[in-house]
């Protein structure tokens, strides 16, 4: 072992060159396998909770769905074909854009009132005996705004998913970034000195024939630190992120909480519709001025095509576990996170007293030999 880099020693060894190259190896594996372990119930927790968090949103999407369009079956059967499919359109933008796609919540708020503009006109404010034309219904739908048939209630509703819907989906990519941070500070490359040091730590006894000998505490502590000196920098951030989302939860409660927005979206829609066919005469001449006298097509016959049975298993699902509110799940979240809060400042003493130090008080291996104490 004369040509020996890292493992050199006074006494005989048991080394070669080839044999230092995969001790080498070995530390940086034993190391990244060191430190998946102990990351690994963090991140279990945080992508438990995304995949728990994604589960309950799309379940409430489907729930606010189904509560809208059975409010057309039920008060508005009339019109209820044509309103559910706005219904399904909309619901379909709420999903899309809480799962991260970048569309505009005022946009899609407003497109749904837009559309529903027409089918109201035709079946509350002016019904006829024959349907409104296409072309006529192109126009309603592009006068609405200027119209505001549903008074204030477009607004309201953009105001409440705005709120509540980008803090959902903010929450989620929260999440998601956390597993990053952690898949990322689990797969370290190391410098070639911390890869040498790491070496000597554990495998260099090896080539004097002490396989059983532990590095001491002190000793791991300074080797460990000195290689993760750059995932001790996460640590100002990784507790402020933890921080941003206990706010962030915090915001997400009450009025702006998406399951108060989402499950009660049915009752706003039925006072736009209510408000549409209060004000029906005035409207109807406002109508006249900008678009003209209706011009009529004959009228396919009215239907409910929503299968109001199709989830109701998911109904009772989510009834029954309504006491363990969306709330107190995000509460839990955060206490045990917050457990947390210090992860990557304490990494390197977490590795040395969990795994790899010698226990205090025993023989350890100081770099050169074996020591009583370091």
């Amino acid at each position: 072992g004369v040509d020996l880099q890292v493992c050199t020693s006074r006494n005989p060894t048991c080394c070669t060159k080839k044999m230092e190259e995969r001790y080498q190896t070995a530390a940086k594996q034993d190391i990244q396998q060191v430190l998946q372990t102990s990351s690994a119930t963090l991140k279990f927790l945080i992508s438990r909770n995304a995949a728990a968090f994604q589960e309950t949103f799309e379940m409430l999407i489907r729930l606010a769905e189904n509560y809208t369009s059975t409010l057309f079956c039920t008060a508005y059967r009339n019109m209820a074909a044509e309103a559910t499919v706005r219904v399904q359109e909309f619901f379909t933008d709420v999903g899309l854009f809480i799962f991260g796609t970048d569309i505009s919540t005022e946009e899609f708020v407003n497109r749904f009132f837009d559309t529903l503009f027409p089918v109201v006109y035709n079946h509350v404010i002016n019904p006829g005996l024959t349907d409104i034309s296409l072309e006529y219904a192109e126009c309603l739908r592009m006068a609405r705004r200027d119209i505001r048939p549903f008074g204030n209630i477009p607004k309201k509703a953009i105001g409440q998913m705005g709120r509540s819907l980008l803090s959902s989906r903010t929450f989620l990519q929260a999440l998601n970034l956390g597993i990053e941070v952690i898949n990322t500070t689990d797969h370290l490359h190391f410098s070639k000195d911390c890869s040498r040091a790491l070496l000597r730590m554990q495998y260099c006894p090896h080539c004097q024939g002490l396989m059983l000998s532990k590095p001491c505490m002190g000793y791991c502590l300074n080797i460990i630190r000195g290689c993760l000196a750059n995932t001790a920098e996460i640590d100002l951030h990784w507790r402020g992120y933890i921080q941003s989302l206990e706010e962030l939860s915090s915001a997400m409660s009450g009025t702006h909480d998406i399951e108060h927005v989402l499950l009660n979206f049915h009752s706003l829609v039925n006072d736009a519709v209510v408000q549409a066919h209060t004000h029906g005469p005035e409207l109807s001449e406002q109508v006249k001025k900008i678009c003209g006298p209706p011009v009529r097509k004959p009228a396919q016959s009215p239907g409910c095509s929503f299968d109001q049975n199709k989830d109701s298993q998911g109904l009772k699902m989510f009834s029954r576990d309504s006491e363990e509110t969306l709330t107190n799940r995000r509460k839990e979240f955060i206490s045990h996170l917050q457990l947390y809060r210090a992860f990557y400042g304490g990494l390197a003493d977490q590795l040395c007293s969990n795994e790899l130090a010698a226990a205090d008080g025993l023989p350890c291996w100081n770099g050169e030999d074996v020591v009583k104490r370091y």
